[in-house]
């Protein structure tokens, strides 16, 4: 079994990206402690290793408890996947300040101070992996806080990843395009604008179509345990939406 006694945090693993990863980790014979707002859906219907703690990353009485209960559930790490993510298609006139503070205090102050409160559980060989976002590169309408929150967390990834190399740790990021989820990655939108972002997404992807989790999660994973001399890199799996693919005339 391919990681047989490793040992993974994945916040943000109770559906999509994360709990992709989450699946092929326990398949892989790995143990396994996710967190989620709400994880009671998910118990009693994961193989192998797995554990569960409701946890949410804006709160650092969270982020505590998820250090304590890592330290005594799985001792040292091999991995720590910081996916937990919160966005909503908002234009800029109609974004508040108590909308600002959620978005960077999910998506930057959770992810920050969860790699800091771990990454003295994590062991030499071992790793990080951030989720930002392909948006974190581009000007996308109604995504300006996500997309501000998510470029912070590149590059304080970045930061990690020169303050843990000496303890051999590799600190990377992967950064999703347009990725086939229930919720699209986004908050508080009707069906209909959904349906209409998700056509965008396949129309503007020069591969036309999105990503589905397991090709996500199979980026994480191979940044996780394959990728061993890289470090401090990102990742795209975005179909090419990122790299501006044109066709020639």
């Amino acid at each position: 079994m391919k990681y047989f006694g490793k040992k993974a945090v994945v916040t943000g693993g109770t559906h999509g990206m994360g709990l992709a990863v989450v699946r092929a980790l326990l398949d892989g014979g790995a143990e396994v402690l996710l967190t989620g707002r709400d994880v009671s859906p998910l118990e009693g219907t994961l193989p192998g290793k797995a554990h569960l703690l409701s946890s949410d990353a804006a709160r650092l009485e969270d982020v505590a408890e998820l250090g304590a209960v890592a330290a005594d559930t799985l001792g040292e790490l091999d991995l720590v996947f910081l996916n937990v993510g919160f966005s909503t298609l908002t234009p800029y006139e109609d974004a508040t300040p108590e909308l600002y503070d959620r978005t960077f205090d999910v998506n930057t102050k959770g992810a920050y101070f969860t790699a800091r409160r771990l990454a003295p559980l994590v062991r030499s060989g071992g790793s990080f992996v951030f989720t930002t976002s392909v948006a974190a590169e581009a000007g996308i309408a109604g995504m300006g806080l996500y997309s501000a929150a998510k470029a912070a967390v590149r590059s304080f990834a970045r930061t990690y990843a020169a303050e843990l190399a000496p303890r051999g740790i590799r600190v990377n990021v992967v950064s999703p395009g347009y990725t086939d989820t229930p919720s699209m990655g986004v908050s508080g939108v009707p069906e209909h604008v959904l349906a209409e972002f998700k056509a965008i997404g396949d129309e503007i992807t020069p591969l036309k179509r999105h990503a589905t989790v397991d090709e996500v999660a199979a980026a994480v994973l191979f940044l996780a345990f394959d990728a061993t001399f890289t470090t401090g890199a990102d990742l795209p799996v975005d179909g090419g939406l990122g790299q501006r693919l044109t066709l020639p005339a």
